[in-house]
């Protein structure tokens, strides 16, 4: 299953098992996804499907994007969102249902992706993890500083991709194989293990984790040392 969810991140809190451990969630709200689209190979050259979530007003849409809400018969969204389908995956999915949380169930490994926190201008120490310089023996306005960033007349400058002071944040991270605790269909909330990218209220995207489906389909044969195959039948076991 390749299908997802988008979903806003409403925080975290705790859960308690029956044994009395503690189990720290991020605490997702389900926002509703309707289905806008469903591309076929034959037609759009590939298999997906598409979903909006939020509301906001047609005004602010042109009349293609509009034209294309009204042939799916759903409400605008905020944007539209797309989910790969492969030959193997069957879907049922016609334009205007609707996506809910019990997309997933408790146990199911999910990836989570969304936009990390902005953390403003950084150091390198922050930024990069850098080590810093000595805190003594004659170190002076240097604790923090990077270092050399070049060398002398050749190359004569600063190589690209060199890890300096900058930005931080505000990038798009996945966090793979985490594991829902619990589904709240009542009021349409996802309970997963562990933190995820991004700020409170911030969108994300719940997906079927990758790996764990990998794992899944993968068969591996251990051969014995001697080289020979034992037979699972207890018949021909005894026959040698």
């Amino acid at each position: 299953m390749t299908i997802g969810l988008v979903g806003r991140k409403a925080g975290m809190t705790r859960v308690f098992t029956d044994a009395g451990e503690t189990v720290p969630v991020t605490v997702i709200e389900v926002l509703p996804n309707r289905v806008t689209q469903v591309k076929a190979q034959d037609k759009d050259g590939y298999r997906a499907v598409q979903v909006t979530y939020g509301t906001r007003r047609p005004q602010l849409y042109s009349k293609a994007v509009t034209g294309h809400y009204a042939r799916a018969n759903v409400a605008p969204g905020k944007a539209l969102v797309e989910f790969r389908l492969t030959d193997a995956d069957k879907t049922e999915l016609k334009a205007g249902a609707e996506i809910k949380a019990d997309l997933f169930k408790e146990g199911d490994p999910v990836d989570v992706t969304g936009t990390t926190m902005g953390k403003g201008f950084a150091g390198t120490i922050k930024r990069h993890n850098f080590a810093g310089g000595m805190a003594s023996h004659g170190n002076s306005l240097s604790h923090r500083a990077p270092g050399s960033i070049g060398q002398r007349q050749t190359p004569g400058r600063v190589f690209k991709g060199r890890r300096m002071s900058g930005h931080m944040g505000v990038v798009r991270r996945t966090t793979e194989n985490l594991k829902v605790v619990g589904v709240d269909l009542d009021r349409n909330l996802l309970l997963i293990r562990g933190a995820v990218p991004g700020s409170e209220g911030g969108q994300v995207l719940v997906r079927a984790s990758l790996k764990a489906g990998r794992r899944a389909l993968r068969r591996t044969v251990a051969p014995l040392k001697g080289g020979n195959v034992q037979s699972k039948d207890p018949a021909k076991a005894g026959k040698k």
